[in-house]
């Protein structure tokens, strides 16, 4: 997923920086977390492999950037953890340029109903104890946002979800 990004990057809940290598050379790369150790780790991390990145301590819901300031923007794995993963999206599209790409990675709510059911089932305690939520699902945040969908796959019993999307004008604009 990362390989698609290009010119300026910003990878939303970075953490420790694991997706760090796979991006482009020629990008500029920024990464946000809202846990200083993450960071660190990250800081590290880039360090080892000489990747060029900035990192800033900041909320997925209130990013310190100007509108436009992105030409993609990057969450992996992430947004099943923010609270509000609606303003998240909101943010996401804020920061992006007019049509700045939006590449998205996730667990959601199987289309198994097996495995929906014990994800019904686990979803309380995930949220309580881990802050992650099962039962999600972006592709709506997405298009709600403002976004228009290009690409969108499903994996492992239907419970991860990757999104490729691109920030349109909006109608009457």
């Amino acid at each position: 997923m990362c390989s698609q990004a290009q010119g300026r990057v910003l990878e939303v809940a970075v953490g420790t920086g694991l997706n760090l290598p796979a991006y482009p050379k020629d990008t500029h790369l920024t990464g946000v977390d809202l846990s200083p150790a993450m960071l660190e780790r990250a800081r590290e991390r880039a360090a080892e492999t000489g990747v060029e990145v900035a990192l800033t301590e900041a909320s997925a819901t209130e990013l310190p950037f100007p509108a436009a300031s992105f030409d993609t923007v990057v969450c992996s794995l992430a947004l099943c953890c923010i609270p509000d993963d609606r303003r998240a999206v909101a943010e996401m599209h804020r920061v992006l340029k007019l049509a700045g790409s939006l590449l998205l990675l996730d667990h959601i709510i199987s289309n198994n109903f097996a495995i929906r059911m014990g994800q019904r089932l686990l979803d309380p305690a995930m949220v309580k104890f881990a802050g992650d939520h099962q039962l999600r699902r972006p592709l709506h945040l997405v298009r709600e946002a403002g976004f228009t969908v290009t690409a969108r796959d499903r994996y492992s019993l239907g419970m991860i979800e990757r999104l490729a999307a691109v920030k349109t004008p909006a109608l009457g604009s």
